[in-house]
């Protein structure tokens, strides 16, 4: 973990950071202020970022690589909620606000490196910029309907069916996450998967 104002790659991090879709409207003025909060972490395949529990609650920017949000029961049977890749943000803001545990862990699928910063300063932060808090409240609705319509989803719609509509709604991501992922996004052993995805092509 390195701050990004002291990172050797800062230069190329904040122009990456400039493109994420959360931040890039953001004022000059408003980029000054929020540098000196972030920090730069770099992360394993498979390395938990947000342990499902935990109490103590991080924004993170994805500058590389892809993150899953998943949840478990005490069983260990896990679902994937999300997905997250460079460009978008991970957070746990709701639970923050509502003062409970996370109740979802954020893991590398990949390599990951993020931008990220303590939730409470990031709050402060948008507290600060009404316009910022705005768009980033938008998101955070946002992400938790698209969330809501993967759950239902699972439940409605047949095997085929939730091959096509994630082919749909995310084709950024189509080849890019490892197909035992994939399959248990959509709730399917990686055999069925890849018969599908050869009968559907």
């Amino acid at each position: 973990m390195t701050s990004l104002a002291t990172h050797p790659q800062r230069n190329s991090l904040r122009l990456q950071l400039k493109q994420n879709d959360m931040l890039r409207r953001m004022s000059a003025a408003q980029w000054s202020e929020l540098e000196p909060l972030l920090t730069v972490s770099d992360y394993r395949k498979g390395d938990p970022l947000v342990r499902q529990g935990d109490e103590q609650m991080l924004q993170f920017f994805v500058l590389d690589g892809m993150l899953k949000r998943v949840v478990s029961n005490p069983e260990g049977r896990e679902m994937i909620l999300r997905f997250a890749a460079e460009g978008e943000m991970d957070h746990s803001y709701a639970a923050w606000r509502l003062r409970t545990p996370v109740p979802y862990s954020i893991v590398a699928v990949t390599k990951v490196r993020t931008a990220e910063l303590p939730l409470p300063a990031w709050a402060e932060f948008l507290d600060r910029h009404a316009e910022v808090k705005a768009r980033f409240e938008y998101e955070v609705m946002k992400l938790m309907s698209e969330v809501m319509a993967h759950t239902i989803t699972l439940h409605l719609l047949d095997a085929p069916g939730r091959v096509l509509r994630f082919e749909r709604k995310h084709p950024e991501l189509v080849g890019r996450i490892p197909k035992k992922e994939l399959a248990a996004y959509l709730n399917l052993t990686p055999e069925t998967l890849s018969r599908l995805k050869q009968r559907l092509c």
